[in-house]
């Protein structure tokens, strides 16, 4: 046994063992052991019932939930890639449609483009033979206006010279004197 001084380091201490307290100690550690065993087997069957009951359903559980969640994550990503795709040929298509509708409108305004011009073509033409015509109609009373004219050309020539000839003052008027008139 050890004894403990006050003030003292510790190191003057002897231990003296004895053959009984030797004993002493093991039978008190067997003791020890043999009130710990029933624990220890109640330890042991608490956590066997408990892995078997407890924790391997609900491992089995969560696996299963993680499978499922992967499962349908997985599910989610093929639906995206599909919608991916219609959504490109759903655009592919529209593309085209609307390459489609250009082209129809296309044709349709060259086919307007092409009557207008065709309809003022025509209006040119007839503006063209009008005027044709009209000038022959001026062309006409141009040369019926010049062959009155010449023809009349003599007669008001000799009218304008006995006007001029009659009316001229100081001089002898050839032309007969009105009646009833003094000069």
């Amino acid at each position: 046994m050890c004894v403990w001084h006050a003030g003292g380091a510790g190191d003057d201490c002897k231990q003296e063992r004895h053959p009984s307290s030797i004993m002493e100690m093991l039978h008190q550690l067997e003791d020890l052991f043999l009130e710990a065993a029933p624990t220890v087997v109640m330890v042991l069957l608490f956590y066997v019932v408990l892995k078997y009951l407890f924790f391997q359903p609900l491992m089995r559980a969560m696996d299963e939930r993680s499978a499922r969640t992967e499962g349908a994550r997985r599910e989610a990503e093929a639906s995206q890639a599909v919608a991916r795709e219609k959504v490109q040929s759903y655009e592919e298509a529209l593309k085209k449609a609307r390459a489609a509708v250009y082209a129809e409108q296309d044709i349709a305004r060259r086919a307007i483009l092409d009557e207008r011009a065709n309809k003022v073509k025509d209006a040119r033409a007839r503006a063209m033979e009008l005027v044709q015509s009209e000038k022959l109609v001026i062309a006409k009373e141009v040369a019926t206006a010049r062959t009155q004219l010449e023809e009349s050309s003599s007669d008001l020539a000799a009218e304008m010279v006995r006007t001029l000839i009659g009316t001229r003052p100081g001089g002898s008027n050839p032309a007969p004197k009105p009646a009833g008139g003094a000069r």
